[in-house]
């Protein structure tokens, strides 16, 4: 389905453009938050009257996940469901509404600590409620099982974001830690599902195009199951706080399992064409974070929270920018071919995902020197993003037929 935007302001005429360019915005300004209060106590100073409460790694964490996570997510939902079901897409009043309640959350929890902290809560906790009516309005006009489970994810999403929110106003204990570890595996089974589709058909179809017709991506049903059930089950291990034997091992079984999945969808053929190797090495991350997990649960290889940055900075944070780069594209009537630039965004993100991962270990003494080059790789990429798209997302689409 094309832009409908060509009449009208434009940003405001599809899901995709608004929260793609919001979630590129703050990919930058959080991580950018990030660094600054880890250089202001890298010098030996202190933040005296922080703008934020609670813990600030807990509040980075958040932030990644509830706010850069979740914007791409209403940007993806919003734009993927009217294809599926031919609903009409939500814009003008009511996707201006929904975005500027994404923004007041992020406002509230910038101010956290001047605003009382239920007064925080409902207004951050709003906005997946309303995403989800608002998305569950259009599935329900062709429901079917494998689309409606998308709702059940993003309730449990609210679940994690509200599990934050209770240790935060005082009701809970440890259960921040609790909740961001299952919003990042939550988003990481997003992935699983999102990526089983579009990767192998996205390269299937490139290779066709130019001629292939034989060594062409394969799926089976076994591997599709298990890599699935796998991606599941590690995300019920984390909310159920399963013992680190059970949710290491099933961890374990789930990367073979992507793996295995990966190995058949002919990645080296893509080399040429970063829309799609940025798509392959995003997929790539996944099984990646399972192992790292499994190493972390198992073994105490690495601390766990360093172990699910492999998912979310290289599965949940390269898979967004390669699916928000070709779907501002394809929707907007564009040539599906990317920039070099944006082909540099791809790799310095998957560079500070493997240098916020691995380095560590490695250089213990330059923790936070190489925490500082993570986060930098991070910003540099989604600042290329946010300068390069930000026409594309903003300015009126093309004239012809898009293709997603």
């Amino acid at each position: 389905m094309s832009d409908p935007g060509k009449h009208g302001i434009p940003i405001l005429s599809y899901g995709f453009r608004i929260f793609f360019l919001l979630a590129g915005l703050y990919a930058v300004a959080a991580m950018a938050a990030w660094l600054a209060w880890l250089g202001v106590h890298m010098l030996g100073a202190e933040v005296a009257t922080g703008s934020f409460s609670g813990a600030p790694n807990v509040w980075h964490g958040h932030e990644m996940v509830f706010g850069y996570g979740v914007a791409t997510l209403a940007g993806f939902m919003l734009t993927a469901v009217p294809s599926w079901t031919g609903a009409q897409p939500l814009s003008g009043r009511p996707l201006a509404i929904l975005a500027a309640l994404w923004l007041a959350a992020r406002l509230a929890l910038w101010a956290s600590a001047l605003l009382p902290e239920w007064l925080v809560a409902i207004v951050d906790l709003g906005f997946l409620p309303w995403l989800g009516f608002l998305v569950a309005r259009q599935l329900l006009l062709k429901p079917q099982a494998r689309n409606l489970v998308f709702l059940a994810l993003l309730a449990l999403l609210f679940a994690a974001n509200f599990a934050v929110h209770l240790e935060w106003i005082g009701v809970a204990e440890y259960s921040a830690s609790w909740g961001l570890s299952l919003g990042i595996v939550t988003l990481a089974l997003m992935v699983a599902i999102v990526g089983g589709r579009i990767v192998p058909a996205f390269t299937r179809n490139a290779l066709i195009r130019e001629g292939e017709s034989e060594r062409l991506p394969q799926s089976f049903k076994p591997i599709e199951a298990a890599s699935l059930i796998g991606a599941f089950a590690v995300t019920l291990c984390y909310l159920a706080n399963a013992p680190d034997t059970i949710t290491g091992g099933v961890a374990a079984l789930a990367a073979l399992a992507h793996l295995a999945r990966l190995a058949f969808w002919r990645s080296w053929a893509t080399r040429r064409a970063p829309i799609l190797w940025s798509l392959h090495l995003a997929y790539l991350w996944l099984p990646i974070g399972y192992a790292t997990i499994a190493a972390a649960r198992l073994f105490d290889a690495m601390p766990e929270p360093v172990a699910l940055h492999a998912l979310g900075v290289g599965a949940i944070g390269g898979m967004t920018l390669a699916v928000m780069t070709r779907a501002a594209l394809g929707h907007t009537d564009r040539p599906l071919a990317v920039t070099r630039p944006i082909a540099l965004s791809y790799g310095l993100v998957a560079l500070g995902a493997l240098v916020r991962v691995f380095a560590p270990g490695l250089f213990p003494a330059f923790y936070l020197e190489l925490i500082f080059v993570a986060g930098g790789l991070w910003i540099m990429g989604f600042a290329i993003f946010v300068t390069v798209y930000w026409p594309i997302l903003s300015g009126p689409a093309l004239s012809g037929e898009g293709k997603v």
